[in-house]
């Protein structure tokens, strides 16, 4: 990287490197650090360092200093609650929208291919890059400087965000989402079926049922949520959010369940 490179990363991250070299490696993908090797074939052969085992420990760091933080910030939480937390802001979906933010895009180091193939906008790439250069942090400026980091870009913004937006977690696991809803109804669990396969082999459309039972079992489904997918898994997860959107509607137990499917079909 050039030197104006490195400072405006460093400005954009809020962390002054003392070890350049580290921060290189944080933005070299192996597509750039095989092609330089290729390069020096002739030579003396080497290796060039990229940022595979930075990313490795970087999720480790991630994991622990986003654990003690909602440990500290939420001691009436329990372990299953702190664990969909912690799982909801390390994930990639949110990972990617600090990496954008961040414009990591700009600085990293990509192999001829990768970036004709649009490496830059990768989301695999970013969310990788984003952990690689956490872990160069960790490793230039010890565990304070990493937890700073991460409080400061990954944590407290998305915390401060579902607190103005009431607290709920974004959901997509609808099938768990339901699962809950039903539970805290006393009503049976759906049964999930799967009533049509079409398409050729490498591209079939799945189209499920999830079907809301009677309590007593005896009567037809109450109501029948039905999706297509790619996946039967995806089919299934939309046509769980149907009998969510059903539930948050038509309850009459006006009480916690119902509100949660409320904010589920909401998300």
């Amino acid at each position: 990287m050039k030197e104006r490179e490195i400072t405006a990363l460093e400005a954009a991250l809020g962390y002054h490197f003392r070890r350049r070299a580290v921060i290189e490696q944080a933005v070299t993908h192996s597509s750039q650090a095989r092609e330089q090797e290729a390069q020096q074939a002739a030579e003396a052969k080497y290796q060039v360092s990229d940022n595979e085992q930075l990313e490795f420990l970087g999720d480790a760091v991630l994991s622990l200093v986003t654990s003690e933080e909602l440990f500290q910030r939420f001691p009436q939480f329990r372990e299953g609650e702190l664990s969909k937390l912690r799982a909801h802001l390390v994930s990639e979906r949110h990972l990617i929208q600090v990496a954008q933010q961040l414009e990591l895009g700009h600085y990293l180091r990509l192999g001829r291919g990768e970036e004709k193939s649009g490496g830059r906008g990768k989301t695999a790439l970013l969310v990788d890059a984003l952990e690689a250069i956490l872990a160069a942090v960790y490793l230039d400026g010890g565990l304070e400087a990493a937890r700073q980091f991460v409080v400061h870009y990954i944590v407290a913004p998305e915390l401060e965000r579902m607190e103005r937006e009431g607290g709920a977690l974004p959901l997509t696991d609808f099938k768990s989402a339901l699962q809950e809803a039903l539970q805290g109804l006393g009503m049976p669990q759906p049964s999930y079926v799967l009533v049509q396969e079409a398409g050729p082999e490498h591209s079939k459309i799945f189209t499920v049922e999830a079907r809301l039972n009677a309590v007593d079992g005896r009567r037809p489904a109450e109501f029948v949520g039905r999706a297509q997918g790619s996946t039967k898994k995806n089919a299934e997860q939309d046509a769980a959010r149907q009998v969510l959107t059903y539930l948050a509607s038509h309850s009459k137990a006006g009480g916690a369940p119902a509100a949660r499917a409320s904010r589920a079909v909401e998300k």
